[in-house]
């Protein structure tokens, strides 16, 4: 990779960085603490928050005859999701302690907090929380797949992928034979580095 290319890289991870800084302090101007597990609202905030919820029968007369139809096939998918969620942590667990590879922390990615304001019915709480640990999943799956193919195979692809993940960028050009064998050691070995800095 050139180092326009590395340069530009830096600078989009920088700006992301900066960006998420930017949305918390934004966020955390909406007065609350982060308490252990907990998220605690000034009282003044929680007592906004219960005047704008919408009761559970008032939610519920209101809601549209789609999501009751919808329901079965939306809250159905949970059995697939903890099979996979299930499945992912026993892979990372065995597979990656044998290559000396870092393991994902799960509660960094299955994040569930929402179910905690007090602006919403139990129905809009139990949604959250669903929504949360799905989307928590795919994306603590996504990263588990990402280190794997920075392990066995971190080559670009010849088409534009649509969505990549962030450790793609630093791959190998397609059709790079010729660095292929030193580069990947050299993958391999930036993930052994990241376990040891994380344990620094």
């Amino acid at each position: 990779m050139n180092d326009h290319i590395q340069s530009l890289l830096e600078q989009i991870r920088s700006l992301q960085d900066e960006l998420r800084t930017a949305l918390h302090e934004q966020e955390a101007r909406v007065r609350y603490q982060i308490k252990g597990k907990r998220v605690e609202f000034e009282q003044a905030v929680r007592e906004t928050h219960r005047r704008f919820k919408v009761g559970l029968f008032e939610w519920l007369r209101t809601s549209r005859p789609q999501s009751f139809l919808s329901a079965p096939f939306i809250y159905g998918m949970i059995v697939p999701i903890v099979i996979f969620d299930l499945s992912m942590t026993l892979y990372q667990q065995i597979c990656f302690r044998l290559y000396g590879i870092p393991r994902v922390i799960r509660r960094d990615y299955v994040v569930i907090d929402r179910h905690q304001l007090a602006y919403l019915n139990i129905i809009e709480k139990f949604n959250c929380v669903y929504c949360s640990y799905g989307n928590g999943v795919v994306s603590y799956a996504r990263e588990i797949t990402a280190r794997t193919e920075q392990y066995w195979c971190p080559i670009k692809h010849a088409r534009k992928v649509a969505d990549s993940h962030e450790r793609y960028q630093q791959f190998l050009p397609y059709g790079d034979g010729e660095n292929y064998p030193e580069k990947l050691e050299a993958y391999r070995k930036a993930l052994a580095d990241e376990v040891r800095d994380n344990t620094q």
